[in-house]
C-alpha cells in the first residue's frame, strides 16, 4: 500500500461532500461514508488535543530529535514571520547579534583526540636524554649549547579488566619434628584484604555511575578469567557504604542551605515495594502508596553544585521537604525551580517558586504541526530570551548583572508575548480546549513563575540541570530494570549522589570513594571535612 498523502479538511468541506454524496449513494453507502468521515474528524481532533499525539508516539518509537529551534522550525518558517498581523519581536539584543556575527564563522572540526593535559590523574614518567644535560655542547654542531625546551608528550594507554586479580604463592616450610609451619610474608604494600578498597569504588562507578548491572559485569569478568559473582559484588559495595553514607548525609545538610534548589522525579521500580502493594491489593486493602519514584534534587551554592537522589514512595516535593528540614531557620526561603506539577511542591516549607520555561515551550513544539504560525511565534520569542541568557553566561555576568541584562533585553519581548497570548483569547483566534489553547493557557496560568528571572537575581530559566541529573537514574532503570529492596535503593542513591556531585565539581569520583573507605572513621566523626571539594586537604 502506498503511503497516503496527509490531507487537512475543514468541517465545511466535509459537510459539502456529504451533501453531494447523499443524492448519489444509497442509504447504506451514505451512512458508511458519514461514519468514515466522522471517524476522521474525531481522530484529527484527538491528535490535536490529546496528550499523546502521533508526533509524540513517533518519538517514543524512533527517538526524539533535539528540540533546537533549527530542527523544530524546519519547514515552518523562521524569525521575522508575522502571526495574525503581529511581527515577531527581535530574537536578541544588538549586543548578542553583534556577538553572533563575530562567531558566525564555524570553527574547524576537531580531530577527536585528547591532549596529554586531559589525563590529569595518570602516572607521569619523566625521561632524560642519555649522556646530555642543559649547558652541554651540542653533539651535532659542537659549537652551540643545549638548553631546556618544552618536553615532548606521548600518551600510552593500556587496556585491562575492570577488576583484576593477583595470585600470591607463599612458600610454606614445615618442621618434620615439631610440625612448626613457616609461611612467606606478603610483599610490602600488599593489603591483607581479598577485595581492596578500589574494588568497591570501581563497582560503584560501573553500577551507579555508568549503569552496568552486576550480572553483566559478572559475565565480563568471567570471560577475562577474573570471576566475580554478582552477589559478591553487592556484598563488596554494601560493606563499603558507611563512609559514603556519612558523606551523603552531610551533603544533604549543606544542600539545605542553598539559595537555589532544582527538583523533579522519574518513575522507579523496587521489587519489595511492588510486592507489598500487590499483596495489599489482593487482600482488599488500600496500599500505603502506589507510585515509586526517584527524586533528583540539585542544590546550587556559590562555587559548587550538589546532587541528591532519593528512591521510594515519596514524590519530589516530599523529598525536598526532607532536605529543607535541615535548613537554618535564619535563612530566607530558597528559590525552587521545577515544572508546574503539584507533586514537585512542598507545603511544609516556604520557597520562592520558579517554573521551567522549557516545559512551557515543549507544549508548543508538540502541536507545531497543527498550529505552525502561532507556535513558531512563541518559539522565536523564547529563543531570543535564551540567546540573551547565553550571552550572560559567555560574559560571565554576576546574578545581579544578569538580572539587569534580562530586564533590559528580555522584558519587552516577554511582555509582548503575554499581550499577544491574551489577544488570542480575547479575539477568539484560538479554541481554548485545543492543543494550542492548552499550551497558551499553561503559559498564562504560570506566567509569574515562568518569568521570575525578570524579577529576582539568580533565578534560572529552566530545570534542565535536574533533568540531566535524572538521566543517571533513568539509565540505571533501563539497564538494571529495578532495585530488589529498599535498602538496595538507598545504597544506589548514596553512590549516585556522590558520583554525580564529583563529576559536576570536576573531581575524580573513583579516588574520592576510595578515600571515604580508607578514612571511614574520620569521615564518620567529621564528615564536613570529607566533601568532594575539600577532602584532599
Amino acid at each position: 500500500m502506498k503511503r497516503p498523502e496527509f490531507v487537512n479538511a475543514t468541517q465545511t468541506q466535509l459537510d459539502e461532500l456529504l451533501a453531494q454524496a447523499k443524492t448519489t449513494f444509497s442509504t447504506e453507502q451514505y451512512e458508511l461514508l458519514e461514519a468514515v468521515l466522522g471517524t476522521f474528524v474525531y481522530v484529527m481532533q484527538a491528535l490535536q488535543n490529546a496528550k499523546t499525539s502521533i508526533k509524540r508516539f513517533r518519538q517514543m518509537l524512533f527517538g526524539a530529535r533535539t528540540e533546537h529551534k533549527r530542527n523544530v522550525l524546519k519547514g515552518y518558517g523562521g524569525a521575522g514571520e508575522t502571526v495574525n498581523g503581529a511581527s515577531d519581536p527581535p530574537a536578541a539584543s544588538a549586543a548578542t547579534q553583534a556577538q553572533g556575527k563575530q562567531q558566525a564563522k564555524p570553527s574547524p572540526p576537531g580531530h577527536g583526540r585528547n591532549g596529554a593535559q586531559a589525563y590529569r590523574d595518570s602516572t607521569v614518567v619523566e625521561l632524560d636524554v642519555p649522556a646530555l644535560k642543559p649547558g652541554d655542547p651540542c653533539p651535532q654542531c659542537a659549537d652551540g649549547k643545549v638548553y631546556d625546551s618544552p618536553p615532548k608528550l606521548i600518551v600510552k594507554v593500556v587496556g585491562q579488566p575492570p577488576l583484576q586479580a593477583t595470585v600470591y604463592k607463599l612458600r610454606q616450610l614445615r618442621c618434620r619434628l615439631c610440625d612448626a609451619s613457616f609461611t612467606a610474608a606478603l610483599p610490602e604494600g600488599a593489603s591483607e584484604l581479598k577485595y581492596e578498597h578500589s574494588c568497591a569504588s570501581m563497582l560503584a562507578l560501573l553500577r551507579y555511575g555508568s549503569g552496568m548491572p552486576f550480572y553483566r559485569l559478572e559475565s565480563l569478568q568471567a570471560s577475562l578469567n577474573v570471576p566475580l559473582p554478582d552477589a559478591t559484588q553487592w556484598d563488596i559495595v554494601l560493606k563499603a557504604v558507611p563512609g559514603p553514607r556519612a558523606a551523603f548525609e552531610e551533603l544533604i545538610r549543606q544542600a539545605a542551605q542553598a539559595q537555589l534548589l532544582h527538583n523533579d522525579d522519574t518513575p522507579a521500580r523496587i521489587l519489595s515495594l511492588m510486592r507489598e502493594r500487590t499483596e495489599a491489593e489482593a487482600a482488599g486493602k488500600t496500599p500505603v502508596a502506589k507510585a515509586i519514584n526517584t527524586s533528583g534534587i540539585v542544590a546550587e551554592l556559590p562555587g559548587r553544585k550538589m546532587v541528591l537522589f532519593f528512591t521510594g514512595h515519596a514524590h519530589a516535593g516530599q523529598d525536598l521537604a526532607k532536605v529543607l528540614a535541615h535548613r537554618a531557620k535564619e535563612l530566607e526561603p530558597p528559590m525552587q525551580m521545577c515544572d508546574a506539577l503539584a507533586c514537585n511542591l512542598t507545603s511544609e516549607f516556604a520557597t520562592v517558586l520558579c517554573n521551567c520555561l522549557s516545559h512551557g515551550r515543549r507544549q508548543f513544539v508538540d502541536v507545531l504541526e497543527h498550529f505552525p504560525k502561532e507556535c513558531s511565534h512563541v518559539i522565536e520569542v523564547l529563543a531570543g530570551v535564551y540567546a540573551e541568557d547565553a550571552h550572560c553566561r559567555a560574559e560571565k555576568l554576576s546574578p545581579e548583572q544578569r538580572l539587569a541584562h534580562h530586564q533590559a533585553s528580555s522584558a519587552a519581548p516577554m511582555q509582548g508575548l503575554h499581550q499577544w497570548i491574551n489577544e488570542q483569547f480575547a479575539q477568539r483566534q484560538v479554541e481554548p480546549n485545543s492543543g494550542l489553547g492548552q499550551a497558551l493557557r499553561y503559559m498564562l496560568k504560570h506566567w509569574s513563575e515562568l518569568t521570575l528571572f525578570l524579577r529576582k537575581a539568580g533565578a534560572p530559566l529552566d530545570n534542565n540541570i535536574c533533568e540531566r541529573a535524572l538521566k543517571r537514574a533513568i539509565r540505571h532503570r533501563k539497564n538494571s530494570l529495578f532495585f530488589k529492596t529498599l535498602k538496595g535503593a538507598e545504597v544506589g542513591d548514596i553512590y549516585m549522589s556522590l558520583i554525580h556531585t564529583c563529576q559536576l565539581g570536576n573531581v575524580n569520583p573513583f579516588a574520592y570513594l576510595q578515600a571515604l573507605q580508607i578514612h571511614a572513621q574520620q569521615v564518620l566523626t567529621r564528615p564536613a571535612l570529607w566533601m568532594p571539594w575539600n577532602y584532599h586537604e
